[in-house]
Order: C-alpha cells, then sequence, then structure tokens
C-alpha cells in the first residue's frame, strides 16, 4: 500500500495537532482511561494513514476521524475484557474543576448510545444533522438518544424522577 504524504490534507502531524484533543476527549468519554484512549487514538491515525481516505474539505476529515475513533471504541467496549473491566483512577487529571467531573461522571455512567451523542452534541458543538451523519443513524434517532440521555443525566445529577 502506497502512502501519499503530498496529497493535501496527507500531513498526519497536522491533522493530530488539529483534531488530537478532539479524539482524546471523545476516546476518553468512551473508554476512560488514559492507556486505552491512546490506543484508540493510535488505532484511528493507523487508519488514516494506511487507507489514506479522499476528503472533501477539514470538517469532511473531522467526522471521518470522529466516525473511525467512535467505532474502534465501541469494539474496545465490546470486548470481553473491556466489559469485564473499568478503569477510571487517572480521570482526575483531565479535569479543572470538580463539577466537571461530576458531570462528565454522569455522562460516562450512561448508557453508550446515549453518551455518544451527548458528548458530540454538548461538547463538540455538532448539529442533530450533522451527528446523525457522524453515527450513521437518522436525525429522529439522534434527537430521541438526547431526550433520554438529558433525561437520564438530570435524574442522575437532581435525583428526581420525571
Amino acid at each position: 500500500m502506497q502512502i501519499d504524504s503530498l496529497r493535501p490534507g496527507g500531513d498526519i502531524t497536522e491533522t493530530y495537532e488539529l483534531y488530537g484533543d478532539m479524539l482524546f476527549k471523545i476516546a476518553m468519554v468512551y473508554l476512560g482511561n488514559k492507556q486505552d484512549v491512546e490506543e484508540a487514538i493510535q488505532e484511528t491515525f493507523m487508519k488514516l494513514i494506511y487507507k489514506s481516505p479522499e476528503f472533501s474539505n477539514q470538517e469532511h476529515k473531522k467526522a471521518w476521524l470522529i466516525r473511525v475513533i467512535t467505532n474502534h471504541c465501541k469494539n474496545m467496549q465490546g470486548s470481553l475484557w473491556r466489559k469485564r473491566v473499568t478503569k477510571m483512577e487517572h480521570m482526575n487529571d483531565y479535569f479543572v474543576e470538580p463539577s466537571e467531573r461530576t458531570l462528565m461522571d454522569s455522562v460516562m455512567s450512561l448508557p453508550f448510545k446515549y453518551k455518544s451523542v451527548i458528548h458530540l452534541f454538548y461538547y463538540e458543538d455538532y448539529s442533530v444533522k450533522e451527528i446523525a451523519g457522524i453515527l450513521q443513524i437518522n436525525e429522529s434517532a439522534v434527537k430521541m438518544r438526547l431526550q433520554r440521555g438529558r433525561k437520564l443525566l438530570r435524574m442522575d445529577l437532581e435525583g428526581e424522577d420525571d
């Protein structure tokens, strides 16, 4: 397989500097520990290097990277070992305010399908339409997941039951 680093957008270092932090946060929401997150980011960039897809613009590239890391995180979550172990001991290193940690703990305790749309909508500022495209689900499913995720978060944070 030939790698075309001269093609526009083919510069991995620039791509990593541009999207590395965002991908780290997304993977941290799914996986909860630095080692797994670094592995997910490494796999995502390996796919970018070896598949070398053509992108119509930077937003297309960003959406592709989010889809790839999300799918990789899902695969890691589905592994038998991962189902039995949850490591979150270094999570405090990534938050300035304790309230941010409390909120993130609540988001991370959501079922996978809800926390993915909550993170993309509130932390990455994607629209419902964009999230539908990234996760390859329809817009009504995104809206329903946002609604149910918000309800679960509200119940968790406020201790209320509607």
